[in-house]
C-alpha cells in the first residue's frame, strides 16, 4: 500500500506561504496587514489542533524540549493581558503609583497600561508570535521541510534584496524593499543571509580532503553546481544589504558572520579547508568586491558623519530611560510606547510622533517592565544556546548547518536591536521567532522517530486489526 501524504502537509505549505507574505505589505507594520498575519497563523494553529484531536498528528521531541521558551512566551502573553485589565485603585497604586496618578488625572481606564487598546492589540500580536514558535516546532519535522523552510526564507530575502536594489538604482535613494525603513530591510536580510549561509554549509563535505586539489574541487562543486542558485542569492542579498546604507545592519551582519563563522571553524568543523575557503569567499568576495562596487563606501561615510538623525536617536533613548525610571516593574503597557513617549520627550519642536524607541531592549523594558523584558531575554538566550548545542552535538550536516543559521540570525538581531527596532516590525519579529524555534528543531529532531511514524502511516490496516 502506498504511503499517504502527511496530514499536516497543507498546513506546512500554508505556513511557508505566510512567511513569504508577511514582509510584502510594509513588513506587516500596518494595522490591516498585521491583522491578516494574525488571522492566518491562528487558522493554521486551529487546523493543526483539529488534526491533533483526530489523531492525525502528534507532539514531537523539539516541541516538548522547547517548553522553557514556550512557557516564557506564554507567561509574557498572560502579563500583557493583565496589563490591560481594570484594577482597583489600591492595587494599581501598589503596583504602579505613576500609572495611578496619570489615570486619576485623566479619569481614564484604571489599568497598568496607559493605552489599553494598544495593549490588547499587542496581546493578539504576542499570541501570534507564540504560535509562530510552536508551529515551526511542530510542522518543520523532517529534513525535506527543514530545507524548504530555509529555501522559503532565502526566496523572501532574494525578492526583497532584488526589489530594493532595483528601486534604489533607479533613483530611490536607498534600498528599502517593501519595508518603510531601510534598517528593517537590513534586519530581514540578516536573517535571510544566515539561512542561506547555513544551507550552503550543510552541503560542504565533512570528510577531510585528499590534498588542496580535492579541497578546491569540493569548493567549486559547492559554489558552481547544484547550490549555485543559493550562492547567487547570497550575492544579491549582500548587494541589497549594502544598498540599504544601514550602519547597524551591515555591522550586525559582519559581526555575526565573524563570530558564528569563527565558532563553526574552530569548534564544529575544526578548521576544515572547505569551510575556511567558503567563509573567506563570503568576507572577501561579497563584502569587499561586491560591497565596493555597489557602494559600501557610502556606509563608511555614514559612520564618519555625525548626523542630526544620530543626535535624535540619543535623545529618544535618553527620554525612554526617563520613562523606564517611572515604570520599572510593570511597564507602561505593551504597544503603548508611542502614546506615552510625548510625556517624556525633550524635543522642543515636535513635528510628528515617535512610534518606537531606537533600541529594542529599551522599548521592551519600558512597555513590559524589567522583569518580563528579562523573561523574553531568557527565551532568546535559551534558544541561542540550543542552536549552538545543535552544532556541537548533531552529526548530520544539515542540522549542523541550520543550527549555524539560527545562531547567526539570533546574534545578528541581538546586535542590531541595540540601535534599532527591528523586533517591533511584525515581519522581522515573526521570522526571528521562527529562527529561535529552528535551533530547537536542529537540536532535538529525531529522524528515527519520524521514520517510525512514516511506517505506521504506510502500514495497511487488516480487517482483523481495523478499529471499530
Amino acid at each position: 500500500m502506498a504511503s499517504r501524504a502527511p496530514a499536516d502537509r497543507f498546513l506546512f505549505y500554508a505556513f511557508l506561504g505566510l512567511l513569504l507574505w508577511v514582509p510584502l505589505p510594509f513588513g506587516s507594520n500596518v494595522t490591516w496587514a498585521s491583522s491578516l498575519m494574525q488571522t492566518w497563523v491562528f487558522l493554521i494553529a486551529i487546523l493543526w489542533l483539529v488534526q491533533y484531536y483526530r489523531g492525525k498528528v502528534s507532539l514531537n521531541q523539539p516541541f516538548v524540549r522547547a517548553w522553557p521558551v514556550t512557557a516564557c512566551l506564554l507567561a509574557t502573553l498572560l502579563w500583557v493581558v493583565v496589563q490591560s485589565l481594570p484594577l482597583p485603585a489600591g492595587v494599581l497604586g501598589l503596583l504602579s503609583p505613576r500609572a495611578l496618578d496619570i489615570h486619576s488625572t485623566t479619569h481614564s481606564y484604571p489599568s497598568l497600561s496607559l493605552d489599553v487598546y494598544a495593549t490588547r492589540q499587542a496581546a493578539l500580536q504576542t499570541l501570534a508570535y507564540l504560535l509562530f514558535f510552536c508551529l515551526t516546532l511542530l510542522l518543520v519535522n523532517n529534513e525535506r521541510r527543514i530545507k524548504r523552510l530555509a529555501l522559503a526564507i532565502i526566496l523572501g530575502g532574494l525578492f526583497q534584496a532584488a526589489y530594493g536594489s532595483l528601486t534604489m538604482l533607479s533613483g530611490g535613494g536607498v534600498a528599502t524593499g517593501t519595508f518603510i525603513n531601510r534598517n528593517h530591510l537590513a534586519g530581514y536580510l540578516e536573517i535571510s543571509l544566515a539561512a542561506g549561509i547555513g544551507l550552503m554549509l550543510a552541503e560542504l563535505s565533512s570528510t577531510p580532503a585528499a590534498g588542496w586539489r580535492d579541497s578546491a574541487r569540493r569548493l567549486l562543486r559547492t559554489l558552481l553546481a547544484n547550490k549555485a542558485r543559493v550562492r547567487l542569492a547570497l550575492v544579491v542579498m549582500v548587494i541589497g544589504l549594502v544598498l540599504t546604507r544601514s550602519r547597524g545592519g551591515n555591522v550586525a551582519f559582519a559581526a555575526s558572520l565573524s563570530a558564528a563563522g569563527g565558532f563553526y571553524l574552530l569548534v564544529v568543523r575544526k578548521l576544515s579547508g572547505g569551510t575556511i575557503a567558503f567563509f573567506a569567499s563570503l568576507l572577501v568576495i561579497d563584502l569587499l568586491v561586491v560591497g565596493n562596487f555597489f557602494g559600501i563606501e557610502k556606509v563608511a561615510e555614514r559612520f564618519q558623519q555625525t548626523s542630526v538623525d544620530s543626535v535624535q536617536r540619543v535623545d529618544t533613548d535618553r527620554d525612554a530611560l526617563a520613562m523606564l525610571r517611572d515604570f520599572p516593574l510593570t511597564g507602561t503597557g505593551a504597544g503603548s510606547f508611542y502614546a506615552v513617549y510625548p510625556m517624556y520627550t525633550s524635543a522642543v519642536d515636535v513635528t510628528g510622533f515617535t512610534r518606537d524607541a531606537e533600541d529594542d531592549y529599551l522599548q521592551f523594558a519600558c512597555e513590559f517592565g524589567l522583569f518580563f523584558a528579562a523573561v523574553l531575554g531568557t527565551a532568546v538566550l535559551a534558544s541561542l544556546w540550543t542552536a549552538i548545542r545543535a552544532q556541537l552535538k548533531r552529526r548530520d550536516p544539515l542540522l549542523q548547518g541550520m543550527g549555524f543559521a539560527a545562531t547567526m540570525a539570533i546574534v545578528a538581531l541581538l546586535i542590531h536591536s541595540a540601535v534599532d527596532f527591528n523586533l517591533q516590525i511584525p515581519a522581522n519579529a515573526a521570522l526571528f521567532v521562527v529562527m529561535l524555534a529552528l535551533g530547537w528543531v536542529c537540536r532535538y529532531w529525531d529522524p528515527l522517530a519520524f521514520a517510525r511514524a512514516g511506517r505506521d502511516r504506510a502500514a495497511p490496516v487488516s480487517g482483523r486489526h481495523r478499529p471499530p
